[in-house]
């Protein structure tokens, strides 16, 4: 069976072919840098996180840009209201992304391009648009025309009629027509601004992303993603921007996944009604909430309640806890071998294939793993055999082959110390805690780097430094 993804453009499944043999190129719309990260930001990140794990392990190579909107009306208020720069603020919020993004196992983009480093890209977009009627500039203001782009729509299914009563516009003397968007703001008093033909400003936010998707994808997309949320206006707006620039389709296939809910209505800051990534990070290990978000179909809305994440842990601790068994049983004498994986197990696998190949369908590949599991707490519900022990050792293996796809089950496995060794490790923890409370931080950071070397992770707690000796488990 061949990958099939469902296209936002035309509404259905369709076989995934990219414009260039075994290439795909990819652009997903990152964060806004104005405040903490959420569980629906850390759902877009994990979606195409896994769509692009998928796609390199079906033998893709994937060049994969993923942004940062570091200039943006909602970060000049915030900046203000802390009495910080925009880059502050913007360079806070990029390290916590980072980490957090981390500890969910989401890979780094190929790039993760800033909109502030890109000015050159977006006026000379706005000037080629100028060129070709598609915009106009008033009191420094620089707007798209819209009805100069016929297939404009064509993303969210809509005609302007229907944006016109379905959608409120903003009011704007400026503009020519209410539906235009603006591709170049005047800078106000006391805001970050550039110099561009049409006086000092920044850019509207639609013409950043088409700009660097450009720059580093070139005029013709495999892929463009984001969370429903962005369909319109700014996925509509980027197709008319690019489209009119160029003549030609700037995307193949438009992926969107559905948004993260919490008591019956969209997560969102500006409501909040939101859980930090934070706060989910603090109490429970970031595998725990990356399987949470592939709990559920990706363009599927997810609902998140105060049992979610306690339920996709114990979900996960029957998974590792039948992996202890395993090793303890079989001490991993087997190990995996194409070809010899047993027909039952093969059967599983090929289900779990088909299901990420029918759209990247992670509930039904999950659903494959705990049958696995299921089969293997049988056997070790009995006396074991030989084929008992192999079979038991293939599906451990099995589990860790497929788990890497979706970034599961690749947990480290604790080992103990003998108490003299213990005694030693304690007092480097002490000695490093005197550094840190010093703010000797590069000594600080010395001894953990040192630890983690030979094995030992560190992890800074509000009750103290907790630690762990680990290993990897082959599969």
């Amino acid at each position: 069976m061949s990958l099939r993804v469902y296209n936002t453009l035309t509404r259905k499944k369709e076989e995934f072919v990219p414009l260039e043999h075994k290439e795909v190129k990819a652009y997903v719309c990152g964060v806004t840098l104005y405040d903490e990260l959420h569980l629906g930001h850390a759902r877009y990140a994990v979606v195409f996180d896994i769509i692009r794990r998928y796609l390199e392990y079906k033998g893709y190579k994937v060049n994969y840009i993923t942004n940062f909107t570091d200039i943006d009306d909602k970060m000049i208020a915030r900046a203000q209201s802390l009495g910080v720069s925009i880059s502050e603020l913007a360079e806070k919020f990029i390290g916590e992304y980072f980490a957090q993004m981390q500890q969910l196992g989401v890979k780094k983009a190929d790039c993760h391009p800033r909109a502030t480093e890109h000015i050159k890209e977006v006026i000379e977009l706005i000037k080629k648009l100028e060129d070709r009627g598609l915009a106009y500039s008033t009191e420094g203001d620089v707007f798209f025309r819209v009805k100069r782009f016929p297939s404009y729509g064509k993303l969210s299914h809509q005609n302007l009629e229907d944006i016109l009563t379905g959608v409120r516009v903003e009011v704007d003397e400026k503009k020519e027509n209410p539906f235009d968007f603006a591709l170049w703001k005047k800078s106000k008093e006391n805001e970050p601004s550039w110099d561009s033909p049409w006086g000092k400003g920044r850019p509207g936010w639609h013409i950043e992303c088409s700009a660097m998707a450009m720059k580093y994808l070139g005029e013709n997309l495999d892929i463009h993603g984001g969370g429903k949320d962005l369909i319109f206006p700014h996925h509509e707006n980027e197709i008319a921007q690019s489209e009119g620039v160029t003549g030609k389709t700037f995307v193949r296939y438009w992926l969107h996944n559905g948004l993260v809910r919490m008591k019956n209505a969209k997560m969102a800051k500006s409501t909040g009604n939101v859980l930090t990534l934070s706060h989910a990070l603090s109490n429970y290990k970031g595998e725990v909430v990356r399987y949470f978000l592939l709990s559920a179909h990706y363009r599927s809305p997810l609902d998140y309640n105060e049992n979610s994440l306690q339920e996709a842990a114990s979900s996960l601790n029957r998974v590792y806890s039948l992996l202890g068994k395993i090793e303890k049983e079989t001490s991993g004498a087997a190990t995996f071998e194409k070809g010899k994986i047993p027909s039952q197990l093969e059967e599983l696998s090929d289900k779990f294939i088909r299901a990420m190949d029918d759209d990247f369908n992670t509930p039904v590949a999950l659903s494959t793993i705990f049958e696995m599991t299921k089969e293997a707490n049988l056997l070790l519900a009995e006396p074991l055999s030989r084929s008992s022990m192999f079979f038991l050792s293939e599906v451990a293996n099995r589990i860790r082959y497929l788990g890497r796809i979706l970034g599961l089950f690749q947990k480290k496995e604790k080992k103990k110390l003998n108490q003299r060794t213990e005694q030693v490790l304690k007092i480097l923890i002490e000695i490093r805690d005197k550094f840190r409370q010093e703010k000797k931080w590069d000594l600080a950071d010395e001894i953990r780097k040192k630890l983690e070397n030979i094995g030992i992770q560190l992890e800074d707690k509000k009750k103290g430094t907790r630690w762990e000796i680990e290993r990897l488990t082959e599969g």
